[in-house]
């Protein structure tokens, strides 16, 4: 089919047709013969590069051609930005949610196109954001999702909601992975389309001893390397491709790199330029080993790194000047980046309790699905590595030949239903047991479990928990939220979170930061640090030096999860203490954007706190205030009066500071010229304009209510210390196990586990 005769807007056709677009691919076809631009609902499982994205924006177009609003749901704030890009200059508004979860975001209603996560259309839901009974075509990305143990619940919810409140919306669900579409395709209510189809032939092998092994040949590859993930790259790349290479951790993914930039040894102005702009912005070993890497033209990618580092390497790949990118299974997770051949070296990975296991078949598709760059590639290859002659036929028929894994609803647990009841009643989707009922059987997890007795017993159990909070009350069968209830489901946190926060600001005494803190990293909405064999000795010291200050009490069961928060505490109260990233990463194993997601997820948490002290316990208000300023912009006590001055940030702040410059009035007494000595010019002038609004009692930050932007580097982008987006992925996730042998010293913290992080 052609694409300039669809019935389409002009000024989206043309912008097609000058990307080279002509004809539709066969899945795009029958995906309009099936009523595609008429509102018709479609579940679209066909591989990555087979076209999907247009699928949706067809889809999206037509809508708003007649009037509609469009929603498109990604599973990663990284994706939002990346979709917001590849939908610009189409004739239509774009606008991205990835912000606050406790606003309306009504200005969002004024796009044509909104992009969001789950977790933030959530959020508008229990907001109630205006713009949303608009919304006449919801598109799903990477619907497969719906069983990820940690968003897939939240996403069943909101595409449930979202149906239940707008009937006639079309919907059309995305996906490559899925085992059991048609039991998807029949909760939906949706025509399903299945394609084996791809713009590039994609040939899936094993390779062992520098052969490789496919269904119709073998292909010995040359050997100059001593290893065969190195000679997998150098062939590839003498043959003019690029390779994804994906490893089960990030020290690997950085070892690899180090070992592919030693093997390529490429020069170019271009490699030389990114090198130069990441070597100026590191402030960790990983940063400049990165830098080093590039130079040659190898790179590594996970999110331990912040959004400059990430977005440089992508462009770099994307560019061909990067030949070799190693990541953890993160990248394959959705961000666009095909390479020539994808090399999976790392089927096996560490899973805490259970030693290294292989990986899923979906996200082996995952990964083999990022070889072939449309357009540019005759092929792409997938290629497994086998750790042994055996393996060879196991891996082919456990990942090759293996079908996908089925989708499984995960909203069945009490724990995970609770929130979502909460908000189901706090925002009157129901105000009774029987609406609750009726809207829970709506639900995949009703479509796949045909027995009401275990969804009954969870809401029950869910319901007993509420009540008991005081978060909802039920009077004479009709359910309404309380104040607490239904600030709980605004500020978007779980309703075990608010029951540990509140019974907290109630204590009698003295809450001190780090007892906040490490309560925060208590409650389910904090992820938290991994604990290694080699953080015992630090942890048992910091323990025994504060116990009297924490209010946390624990069984010797919940140890791992009490020092695991523990340790995150202790990196949030050096960043508080100004303590450099490089030191903050080497101390603690992580990465720079490690210390964003951390400080992004505690700050949300310290707002919801200083939100829920306004409610119970206003006497520790200003105390948690004090906490979340001095989070937000990683600073001790003293700076505290700089940075409520806009403009301000820890850097600035800490100039001043060391020049005697305390407080906005030493700002207003001090000579301009002495200020922009210290700060620049320019800088100067402003935030003594923000000093003198403020003391006219104008413009003074609200610490709760700002939006927590300020910690990404907007307010100053080039100061140090300031970490990249938070992507929304929880990557290299482990738990510790147990070690006990002959002799083994019993204490208190020993524990722990080998995870290759």
């Amino acid at each position: 089919m052609h694409f300039s005769d669809l019935p389409l807007p002009e000024a989206f056709k043309q912008n097609i047709k000058d990307k080279g677009i002509e004809f539709l691919y066969p899945p795009q076809n029958e995906c309009i013969e099936k009523g595609l631009l008429e509102g018709a609902d479609l579940l679209v499982a066909i591989p990555t590069a087979s076209g999907k994205t247009l699928i949706a924006e067809m889809a999206m177009h037509a809508a708003i051609a007649r009037g509609g609003m469009s929603l498109y749901i990604v599973p990663l704030k990284a994706l939002a930005t990346e979709k917001a890009h590849e939908f610009a200059n189409k004739g239509c508004a774009i606008g991205v949610a990835t912000g606050d979860y406790d606003q309306k975001e009504a200005r969002l209603g004024a796009n044509d196109i909104v992009i969001a996560t789950s977790e933030k259309v959530d959020s508008l839901l229990r907001n109630g954001a205006p713009w949303l009974s608009r919304v006449s075509c919801l598109v799903v990305d990477e619907v497969h999702l719906i069983d990820d143990e940690s968003r897939g619940p939240t996403l069943e919810m909101v595409i449930t909601k979202l149906r239940h409140a707008t009937p006639n919306m079309q919907v059309i669900a995305l996906s490559a992975t899925i085992g059991n579409p048609k039991e998807l395709a029949g909760w939906l209510g949706a025509d399903l389309i299945t394609s084996d189809w791809r713009p590039v032939d994609l040939r899936e092998g094993i390779c062992y001893r520098n052969m490789i092994y496919f269904n119709d040949e073998e292909r010995e590859i040359p050997s100059p390397a001593k290893t065969e993930d190195i000679n997998l790259l150098l062939d590839c790349v003498a043959d003019g491709g690029q390779c994804l290479v994906f490893v089960s951790s990030r020290r690997n993914a950085e070892g690899y790199a180090k070992r592919a930039a030693s093997a390529l040894k490429s020069e170019h102005a271009v490699l030389d330029s990114i090198a130069e702009k990441l070597e100026a912005a590191a402030e960790t070993d990983m940063g400049r080993t990165l830098a080093a890497c590039v130079r040659n033209g190898a790179a590594f990618h996970h999110a331990g790194m912040n959004r400059m580092q990430r977005t440089l390497v992508e462009e770099g790949f994307r560019s061909g000047f990067i030949k070799s990118i190693s990541s953890t299974p993160t990248l394959a997770a959705g961000l666009n980046l095909p390479a020539r051949r994808v090399i999976i070296r790392d089927y096996l990975r560490y899973v805490g309790g259970e030693g290294m296991r292989p990986i899923p078949v979906r996200e082996y598709r995952q990964m083999a699905g990022r070889a072939g760059r449309p357009h540019l590639d005759p092929y792409g290859e997938a290629i497994l590595i086998a750790k042994s002659e055996y393996a060879v036929n196991d891996l082919y028929e456990e990942y090759v030949e293996a079908p996908d894994e089925e989708v499984r609803s995960g909203c069945g647990e009490q724990g995970i239903l609770t929130a979502h009841i909460l908000s189901l009643v706090a925002t009157g989707f129901a105000r009774s047991r029987d609406e609750l009922m009726e809207f829970l059987e709506k639900t995949f997890y009703a479509h796949q479990h045909t027995g009401k007795r275990a969804l009954s017993r969870t809401l029950n159990d869910a319901l007993s928990f509420l009540t008991g909070a005081e978060m909802v009350t039920d009077l004479s069968g009709m359910l309404h939220a309380t104040e607490y209830g239904e600030l709980t489901s605004r500020l978007y946190i779980d309703p075990r979170s608010a029951e540990m926060i509140t019974a907290a600001l109630r204590e009698d005494g003295e809450l001190t930061d780090l007892a906040l803190l490490q309560l925060l990293c208590m409650t389910p909405d904090m992820f938290t640090l991994y604990v290694k064999k080699n953080d015992l000795a630090m942890l048992e010291k910091f323990f025994y030096d504060h116990e009297e200050e924490f209010r946390t009490e624990f069984s010797y069961d919940e140890m791992e999860e009490f020092f695991r928060s523990l340790k995150t505490a202790m990196l949030l109260s050096d960043w508080m203490d100004e303590t450099g990233d490089d030191t903050i990463c080497t101390r603690y194993g992580v990465g720079p954007g490690d210390i964003h997601n951390a400080v992004e997820g505690i700050g949300w948490l310290l707002h919801a706190s200083g939100r829920l002290a306004r409610l119970f316990s206003p006497e520790h208000r200003n105390g948690v205030e004090e906490t979340t300023l001095r989070i937000r912009h990683g600073i001790r006590h003293e700076l505290i009066p700089l940075v409520r001055i806009k403009g301000i940030g820890r850097v600035r702040a800490r100039r001043l500071f060391t020049n005697n410059i305390t407080s906005p009035e030493a700002l207003l007494t001090a000579d301009p010229a002495f200020v922009g000595s210290i700060v620049g010019g320019k800088t100067a002038e402003s935030i003594i304009r923000a000093a003198k609004t403020m003391k006219r009692g104008r413009g003074r930050r609200d610490p709760l209510a700002e939006r927590m932007a300020a910690r990404n580097g907007e307010n100053e982008p080039t100061e140090k210390g300031q970490s990249g987006q938070n992507t929304g992925a929880a990557e290299d996730i482990a738990t510790v196990g147990t070690e006990e042998g002959p002799g083994a010293q019993r204490s208190l913290f020993s524990f722990g586990g080998e995870a290759d992080e």
